[in-house]
């Protein structure tokens, strides 16, 4: 890294990601294998069961109408950063600055949780061969250390690295839903998904909220604008691209496993694997395509998880180096690797600041699936649905003070807005009413954990952001 002074036009991130790359890294940080094999049997599990492909399907649609805001609000916010950036503009650099808490407590808590779902998974895949049972820390903290290292250096090596991966588990994923469509379960290919009286019955909102989950960092798109080729057509196309690739993915995948399963059978199979008497993904694959294809998906879930959490790592450090650049974090997170032409020393804080929490969770005992996952993804699904909520209401602002901007421009920047607000609203209300199903926990525990973003917003609002064109000074080395 060299040592310079930037002020927020100075030393910047450079890259050539074209808008299959941003993708990759977006819908890689979604996981489809991860998704599939962890918020899926949770979704059916603590929520309504076949109804489950419903949540995903009523989460890609807010979503989607999220996303026309979001985009038309691009062209405008010519610097990476995501949430952060948007409401920044839109409602001042208090609020700004409490957003960018709010999403590094969010992102935080997604990549930890992940962790805690892999070191479950490599334990669960050794034993399974007849391998010794070792702590599930132990796998956690060497992909850890990979990720550190991968981290460390240029974004498109990473982006390769996810891209292979992400094809790899797309693939197999695609080619089970394609055996199964054509030799369906006990009750045939049934639609009583799609049928209120099913969708309805248990907690719809617990499939809403592990559907949203599903979809943490898809707005990354904005976050890798420095380092895409042409930011004004590449984000745009990026952000409904992954958007919908990873709501259609999801639902038609989650149908899939209920016509293979049953509709009566499915509730049943999930929470048996919550309780870890079975393992609904790779059953099901055993089931339609044999050991081979059981083997096959193993290895590609953790490719999957390795993937996410790879993703994830390179968002928060993206996130601190723009934070940073603003003055809202040390200066020295600012800087830019002479060789690598990565936020070198951010990706450095945050593999510590990772490595920490997993460490204390590992010392509590807390259980990696149920407990570390489920839990972490609880916290980041409300941090999520605050982020979004408050983007939209930046938009709302922000083209209500610039009509040269809205003009002919109704629907993008005055009705989906507002749309989105009041989906999101709705989608914070069942998340948080049923926050006990998810954390499994005490009353007390599940509304600590359920306020952890909206503290963080408090905090972030209280602390003095730096005044208008005050300089942010780059120390490297």
């Amino acid at each position: 890294m060299t040592n310079q002074s930037v002020t927020d036009n100075g030393s910047r991130l450079h890259g050539r990601l074209g808008p299959i790359g941003v993708v990759f890294m977006v819908v890689a940080a979604a996981a489809p294998l991860t998704v599939i094999g962890g918020n899926m049997p949770l979704a059916m599990g603590l929520g309504n069961g076949a109804g489950a492909p419903v949540g995903f399907l009523i989460a890609a649609l807010v979503l989607l109408v999220f996303s026309i805001g979001f985009v038309a609000m691009t062209p405008y916010v010519p610097e990476a950063g995501a949430f952060f950036s948007y409401v920044t503009l839109g409602l001042g650099r208090r609020m700004g600055s409490g957003i960018a808490a709010v999403a590094l407590i969010a992102y935080t808590a997604i990549q930890v949780g992940i962790y805690g779902y892999i070191g479950w998974a490599i334990d669960d895949t050794v034993r399974f061969y007849g391998g010794p049972q070792i702590p599930w820390p132990v796998y956690s903290f060497a992909v850890l250390a990979i990720v550190a290292l991968l981290g460390y250096r240029h974004i498109e090596l990473s982006a390769k690295v996810l891209g292979v991966a992400l094809v790899l588990e797309i693939g197999i994923v695609v080619l089970l839903d394609l055996v199964i469509v054509a030799d369906p379960g006990p009750q045939g290919l049934s639609l009583a998904s799609f049928s209120p009286d099913v969708f309805t019955d248990g907690v719809l909102g617990i499939a809403v909220l592990f559907a949203l989950t599903g979809f943490i960092g898809f707005e990354a798109t904005a976050v890798f604008r420095d380092e895409a080729r042409d930011p004004e057509r590449t984000i745009p196309r990026a952000t409904y691209a992954a958007v919908l690739i990873i709501g259609g993915f999801y639902a038609l995948t989650c149908w899939a496993f209920v016509v293979a399963i049953g509709p009566d059978q499915v509730t049943e199979v999930a929470q048996r694997t919550l309780d870890g008497e079975a393992n609904m993904l790779l059953d099901t694959t055993d089931d339609n395509l044999g050991r081979i294809g059981r083997d096959v998906v193993n290895v590609l879930l953790l490719t999957s998880l390795f993937a996410c959490v790879l993703s994830f790592h390179n968002v928060i450090a993206r996130y601190q180096f723009a934070l940073a650049r603003k003055g809202l974090l040390p200066n020295k997170l600012a800087g830019v690797h002479e060789q690598h032409g990565s936020p070198a020393l951010s990706s450095v804080v945050q593999t510590v600041t990772a490595a920490v929490i997993v460490a204390i969770l590992a010392v509590l005992g807390i259980d990696p699936l149920v407990g570390v996952f489920g839990s972490m993804a609880g916290v980041a699904t409300v941090g999520m649905v605050v982020l979004m909520l408050t983007t939209s209401v930046a938009v709302l602002v922000y083209f209500a003070r610039n009509s040269e901007h809205a003009r002919g421009r109704v629907w993008q920047t005055r009705i989906a807005p507002v749309l989105a607000c009041l989906g999101l609203l709705a989608s914070l209300w069942l998340v948080l009413t049923n926050f006990t199903l998810v954390t499994g926990g005490s009353a007390t525990l599940s509304a600590i954990l359920a306020a952890v973003p909206f503290v963080g917003l408090l905090v972030g609002v209280a602390i003095r952001p730096p005044g208008k064109g005050e300089p942010v000074s780059t120390a490297g080395e």
